[in-house]
């Protein structure tokens, strides 16, 4: 039974994001929007719906604390985890929209919420003033994206646009394949959570890994399903997209919602000192990777990739065996940063250099 819920789930993610994928760069074409846009908006907003629902529950059942992780973890999950497995699979293309603007806002918006929650709490007035973020930045993408589309001017003798009606039907289709998509995405996730963590007691693996792996990554299964597919499918503005807007989303909707319908999100110490600005600081992370020759490459995946296996390693450690801490810090610090800041540095190097040319 355990395999079968896996195969399930695994099968209904994969169906979903193909749906998810193909109508949404088909609606993005048809209404004069870009695949970025609607990757921004639709997809994002789509593949975050699992976090919005845990967030908003948690909120009305006052287990504040599960609001905040969710969002915290799903952030650094997405960047590092999602975006390294996409980058390893196929290299990224990433928009100068995403380096000029996009990721500029999921950098303020972390901060902000590190600025916000500096007196242990995010209350009921600051949650409204985050999700009128949401509603800002969506209307000010969705507009700018119209403003560059050029209109087409169709051949002489030739048959201009569809007639109105087909149009609509097409439209109307495009939205259903975004829908159904959705649909088998939250299942899909619910399944293959559900299937790893009956396997992993099975396997005597302890609660605590299981809650920092399998539940912690079972919200973002949407979004990694989609970027997944979206860019072997080539659609990588979607791919990339999908996650800098389910970042933003996440902030600002889901902790925002989740603090406004609470009355206020409790921020622990622990977060403030540790998981926000790990959150913080790959966001940040994204600007030179995501600068260097307008992609992501193999190489820059898998350095995300070590990142979100440090990270989790030190979560481990910090709950269970405290006394192995120091050895993890002094790694990370002696070898994989400076080692990470010099690959980037002569990526950037290279990536100037060439643009000069």
């Amino acid at each position: 039974m355990i395999v079968l819920w896996l195969l399930l789930g695994l099968a209904a993610l994969i169906i979903g994001a193909e749906f998810l994928v193909r109508g949404a760069s088909q609606l993005a074409r048809r209404v004069g929007l870009s695949p970025l846009v609607i990757g921004l908006t639709v997809v994002a907003f789509g593949t975050s719906a699992p976090e919005f629902a845990v967030s908003v529950k948690a909120g009305l059942a006052h287990q504040v604390d599960i609001a905040l992780g969710n969002v915290v973890g799903s952030n650094i999950f997405n960047v590092l985890f999602i975006l390294g497995i996409s980058a390893l699979i196929v290299p990224l293309a990433v928009s100068q929209q995403l380096i000029r603007l996009d990721v500029p806002v999921m950098i303020a918006a972390s901060v902000i919420v590190w600025i916000l929650g500096l007196n242990g709490s995010i209350s009921r007035a600051e949650g409204i003033i985050l999700f009128l973020g949401i509603v800002i930045y969506t209307i000010f993408i969705i507009w700018k994206g119209k403003t560059k589309q050029t209109p087409h001017l169709p051949p002489q003798n030739q048959p201009s646009d569809p007639p109105r009606t087909s149009r609509w039907t097409g439209i109307w289709s495009d939205v259903g394949f975004v829908l159904v998509g959705l649909v088998l995405l939250v299942i899909g996730a619910r399944w293959l959570v559900a299937g790893a963590v009956d396997l992993a007691r099975l396997l005597g693996v302890s609660e605590l890994l299981i809650g920092l792996t399998i539940v912690a990554g079972g919200t973002s299964l949407p979004e990694l399903a989609t970027s997944v597919v979206a860019g072997i499918k080539g659609e990588r503005d979607i791919a990339v997209g999908n996650i800098v807007g389910s970042n933003i989303f996440n902030i600002l909707a889901v902790l925002g919602g989740a603090a406004a319908i609470s009355g206020g999100v409790h921020v622990a110490s622990e977060a403030i000192r540790f998981d926000i600005p790990v959150m913080t600081a790959v966001a940040v992370l994204c600007l030179p990777i995501f600068f260097t020759a307008g992609r992501i490459s193999r190489w820059e995946g898998a350095l995300f990739l070590l990142y979100y296996a440090a990270y989790i390693t030190y979560l481990a450690l910090a709950a269970s065996c405290r006394e192995a801490l120091p050895a993890l810090s002094h790694a990370m610090f002696w070898f994989v940063l400076p080692a990470s800041l010099l690959g980037i540095s002569l990526s950037l190097f290279y990536s100037l250099r060439a643009r000069k040319r």
